[in-house]
């Protein structure tokens, strides 16, 4: 029923209705569709085709939408150049469209599925597009004709990887989900820092890392996690094939206790270690030395368009200097044939020196910091990234810990910049949408995935929004249950839905692992909300944190250091259930369950522990408060294999089976 409640109201959500084909259902909508008799039904084995004077712009699309097929319909697809032939896909540039712009697309289908558009990333957006509607229709294409495009140019999401690590794999993941759903730009703030009541008011054990590879300062960069230039710049490279701007962000002067750990004379004397002194001559040899180690020579490391310099929450009373510094590296990331960006700070910072405007993009981020109206009025470009609605900062308790999706959907648009300030619709200097996400409470316990949980409901909802616009005629039950029913993107799965129930050792039979073997199961992983069950009898000699189960990103051990208990490992952090010791030489019963909130420990069917709830209380002095850091013990639970060759759980196991629900 809610199924064809989803369909019914996204048949409303095009331009053009026809008594034909319907529309077909993707996220974003579809901008207009005419739909024409009957299905294609592409084969199981088939060619893409580029038009032979189109190979060069548009080869790389070709064969991502090959991987893609295979990914997500487990389908084999070849590439060739020529003139399509029956149930072909088809790739093509055409002449330019004012409608269609720089993002837009045509696809027709009929004895062939064809791509046309004015430019090869709106034959990319395309191809994303075909992707869903194969997905969603079990392989058959309605019979018809879209012309799509966005409405607005910028449709981004940040990230901060200075405060929580995030994989390479991860943000390489991160380019697929984005662009699977017509996103456009990836912000990566490189680094930042906690904050200092956390680490015992003092700015030298505050956490703090910048988070790529620098030759002239080699130990500027983190020790925990970091990205060398090479992949940087692939990442940067991987966006481009994929149509996502991977934006970098090198925050200064404020939030840059990174560089001043490293280098303690460039840091303000007055106003905390991590803003930098703006009145040395050492800070600007610094961070001139730092941005020109990525910007010059043949080969740059940025190879993108943008970069952005932070210049966020410097304090207030040195309005005139800030500008100063903020107006030289403008023009400093200019002098590279970069566009520079930068964080809104001059409402808060007001004063007399100029600060350059032209060709300068401006996330609007609050209300006491920028004021949007003068912002344009100057020269500004801004792209909405409204603290209010637009950050998240997981199970944090304040900000957002998931965006209100439902209000997003049916009231929000960019033109809202703040609480107080609407702009009137078509606003020229208004380029679109940003949400972010804040990891600002460095070593709570968070998980990458954890953080894609909230992350990726977000991306579904400014994705339709900042590329179809509003769409009343959908309701927003309807536009969730096509969220859940859509893929992450091909291939990726951090989520780690596994529907259902799943048995992973035949019912009834013993299994024995001695400690240095494993087994593989059918899953990777499984998400929220789990439970996994299994009856367990240890060896006496047992191994010392032996793996009882390993998955991509996470660990489940037994005798923890030689306890007896149970832990789980995933992020670089360690979780033990301690209030439970496993007994050696018999069976016992054991179920973990999870969700996003904590992780449970059941024995024999009681509940042992429960994960969840702890808080670290501190005094702030400085505001004279008490100030709260919550943890996240949450475990997407690890079932790539069973045991493990090194150091694995030595005794037996029966019947392990594993429930989503």
């Amino acid at each position: 029923m809610k199924k064809l409640l989803t369909l019914c109201c996204l048949l409303m959500a095009c331009l053009f209705v026809s008594a034909q084909e319907p529309c077909p259902n993707v996220i974003p909508a579809l901008q207009q569709w005419k739909g024409s008799n009957g299905k294609l039904l592409l084969p199981a084995r088939g060619t893409i085709v580029i038009n032979p004077t189109d190979e060069a712009q548009l080869s790389s699309t070709a064969h991502i939408l090959a991987e893609d097929l295979k990914e997500l319909m487990d389908w084999d697809y070849t590439v060739t150049t020529g003139k399509p032939g029956k149930n072909d896909i088809y790739l093509s540039l055409m002449k330019p469209d004012k409608e269609l712009g720089e993002e837009g697309y045509v696809l027709a289908v009929n004895r062939y599925a064809g791509i046309e558009a004015p430019t090869g990333k709106g034959v990319f957006w395309g191809t994303r597009s075909l992707l869903q509607i194969l997905y969603n229709q079990q392989g058959k294409l309605p019979k018809g004709t879209a012309r799509d495009f966005p409405l607005f140019p910028n449709r981004g999401f940040m990230l901060d990887v200075a405060r929580k690590f995030f994989t390479l794999d991860y943000l390489k993941q991160y380019v697929k989900i984005l662009s699977f759903y017509k996103m456009n730009e990836f912000q990566i703030h490189l680094n930042d820092n906690g904050f200092p009541q956390f680490f015992n008011d003092d700015w030298n054990q505050t956490y703090a890392a910048f988070r790529l590879q620098s030759e002239r300062f080699p130990g500027v960069t983190a020790k925990d996690g970091s990205y060398t230039k090479q992949e940087f710049s692939d990442l940067q490279r991987m966006g481009m094939a994929y149509g996502i701007n991977v934006i970098p962000e090198i925050d200064v002067p404020a939030h840059s206790l990174a560089f001043t750990h490293y280098k303690p004379e460039i840091a303000s004397k007055d106003y905390g270690m991590d803003h930098l002194d703006l009145y040395k001559d050492e800070t600007y040899r610094f961070v001139d030395a730092l941005f020109d180690e990525y910007l010059s020579g043949e080969n740059p490391v940025f190879v993108g368009p943008d970069v952005h310099i932070g210049t966020d929450e410097y304090n207030k009373k040195e309005a005139e200097q800030y500008r100063y510094f903020t107006d030289r590296y403008l023009k400093y990331i200019e002098k590279y044939g970069k566009n520079a960006r930068m964080w809104g700070g001059l409402k808060w910072l007001p004063g007399k020196t100029p600060v350059k405007a032209e060709g300068v993009t401006v996330n609007a981020w609050s209300y006491d910091w920028v004021d949007p109206e003068v912002s344009l009025k100057d020269g500004y470009k801004l792209i909405n990234t409204c603290d209010t609605y637009l950050y998240i900062v997981p199970a944090a308790g304040y900000y957002r810990d998931f965006l209100d999706h439902k209000w997003l959907y049916e009231t929000w648009t960019p033109w809202m910049m703040n609480r107080k300030q609407t702009l009137p619709e078509g606003t020229p200097g208004v380029l679109g949408g940003m949400f972010a996400v804040w990891n600002d409470l460095c070593g709570n316990g968070i998980s990458e995935q954890d953080v894609h949980l909230r992350s990726f409901p977000a991306v579904q909802v400014l994705g339709e929004k900042l590329w179809k616009g509003e769409n009343k005629q959908v309701p927003f039950e309807a536009f969730e249950a096509l969220c859940k029913e859509m893929p992450e993107a091909p291939g990726v799965n951090l989520l780690a839905k596994a529907l259902g129930e799943t048995q992973l050792t035949a019912p009834g039979k013993i299994v024995t692992l001695n400690g240095t073997d494993s087994i593989p199961t059918a899953l990777q992983e499984v998400g929220y909300p789990y439970a996994v069950s299994f009856k367990i009898c240890p060896d006496k000699e047992d191994n010392i944190s032996g793996v009882l189960f390993k998955g991509p990103h996470s660990v489940v051990y037994t005798n923890w250091e030689n306890t007896g208990r149970i832990a789980f490992a995933r992020d670089g952090y360690t979780f033990v259930f301690g209030s439970y010791i496993l007994p050696v030489g018999e069976w016992t019963d054991i179920r973990i369950e999870g969700d996003y909130k904590g992780t449970s420990l059941y024995v024999n069917g009681e509940l042992k522990e429960r994960l969840e709830g702890r808080i670290k209380k501190v005094y702030y002095k400085r505001y004279k408060r008490m100030d709260y850091m919550p943890y996240c013990q949450t475990l997407i639970f690890p079932l790539q294999c069973i045991g493990d060759g090194l150091n694995g759980f030595k005794g037996k196991l029966q019947d392990v089976n594993c429930l989503q629900k």
